[in-house]
């Protein structure tokens, strides 16, 4: 999710806001301290242009 994030030259607050969720769990998620929900997911792949796999695919 962070490269996705990086490569669309966003911060993790744009990204938060456009996902509609709390900066702090975008940011846990991030560092592999939070594990999102299906939703959560969802819609941070929506936020990103991306879809719910390319955050889950192996580098």
């Amino acid at each position: 999710m962070r490269r996705l994030r990086q490569a669309r030259g966003m911060t993790q607050e744009q990204l938060a806001h456009d996902a509609q969720l709390d900066l702090t769990y975008v940011g846990g998620i991030e560092r592999g301290r939070r594990n999102p929900s299906l939703l959560a997911m969802a819609r941070l792949a929506a936020a990103l242009g991306a879809e719910p796999a390319d955050l889950v695919r192996p580098r």
